[in-house]
């Protein structure tokens, strides 16, 4: 034990870490640990080197993780939440048990967790717990009160309530559209491009790899410049965030990127999935009154962005018939209508 415990790096590195890439900034991170940028940026750069990886890409005012910092977090984060699990029960603090939450770790990092402080401030006393697996969890076990799953709508339980389905369409950092040496105008372009991909080597999910978009979008055949391969899809998000190659987006999963300039959408083609997210509570929860409010916050949620993205859909819209040659000879022909055309319009 006293050669594995030499191993570890210092836990004020790993609390400095995870403060950072929740955050993903140094200067909030430092604020809340009460230290100042440059000694929680030197904390992350010791913990880099100790370590023989980079964790984060540090770019102009932005901030994102590697995949392996990604997948870092994870890890380090749970062991952190572990650490203070064991400290309050050597105290004897005994807290009370909140609502479990399960869902697969993709959606828990991009989609739920996010948005969970809008869920604090509406029920502060509601504790939540978020249990973030890949693997499917009985919900008959008890440990689990609310699981939020990926299925095919064919599949989906009588009582599982659909919060929404997926479209998929190509994403990129906004840095790579401006490369006029890698043009991104038409799906061919992609040929010139790194695309990322989600490791699916048993073919498990053939609705999330490029191969359907690229068929369905007339690319059968297209040979990309490289490829990358990463095991979890929020890799492939920072991944592509961090500028590294062209990633297939899942909305809305990646709507708020999208929303905030994190990431771009160089053309409108997509396809629809035939699966959806389901809301699912487990038997022993039904009636529980922080259950019921955690999955009415959810729709509410789901409903939220739908009416989000229908408005961003119609601006879009908008734009592209304004900008369109139809578009600009229709404007030139209002430009020139005669001068009683002109008047009755103005009645």
């Amino acid at each position: 034990m006293h050669e594995t415990l030499r191993r570890l790096p210092s836990l004020d590195f790993l609390k400095g870490f995870e403060a950072a890439a929740r955050h993903l900034s140094f200067t909030r991170a430092a604020q809340e640990l009460f230290l100042t940028q440059s000694a929680l940026s030197r904390q992350v750069q010791a913990l880099e080197e100790a370590l023989g990886v980079p964790l984060f890409v540090r770019q102009h005012r932005a901030l994102t993780l590697t995949a392996a910092g990604a997948a870092f977090h994870r890890d380090v984060a749970a062991a952190l939440h572990s650490l203070v699990s064991a400290a309050d029960a050597a105290r004897g603090v005994h807290r009370t048990p909140g609502l479990t939450v399960s869902t697969t770790v993709s959606f828990a990092s991009l989609w739920i967790i996010p948005r969970l402080p809008a869920f604090r401030a509406r029920y502060p006393d509601v504790e939540v717990y978020v249990s973030a697996d890949d693997r499917l969890i009985d919900l008959g076990r008890g440990d689990v009160d609310v699981a939020v799953r990926y299925m095919a709508d064919a599949n989906a339980p009588e009582t599982g309530i659909r919060l929404f389905g997926e479209r998929m369409l190509p994403v990129a950092a906004p840095g790579l559209l401006k490369r006029r040496d890698l043009p991104l105008a038409k799906p061919a372009d992609l040929a010139r491009h790194v695309l990322l991909h989600l490791d699916d080597p048993d073919g498990r999910m053939p609705w999330l790899d490029w191969t359907m978009w690229l068929t369905s979008n007339g690319q059968p055949g297209l040979k990309p410049a490289g490829a990358l391969r990463f095991k979890l899809y929020d890799q492939v998000i920072q991944a592509t965030v961090g500028g590294q190659g062209v990633a297939l987006g899942r909305i809305p999963l990646i709507a708020e990127y999208l929303r905030d300039g994190r990431l771009v959408a160089p053309f409108p083609k997509r396809y629809e999935s035939a699966r959806g997210y389901y809301a699912v509570v487990a038997p022993h929860a039904a009636e529980r009154a922080d259950v019921i409010a955690f999955v009415g916050w959810l729709r509410d949620e789901a409903a939220a962005e739908a009416k989000r993205a229908t408005l961003t859909a119609a601006a879009a819209k908008s734009v592209r018939a304004s900008s369109s040659p139809r578009g600009a000879s229709s404007s030139r022909r209002g430009t020139s209508r005669s001068p009683a055309a002109a008047s009755k319009s103005g009645r």
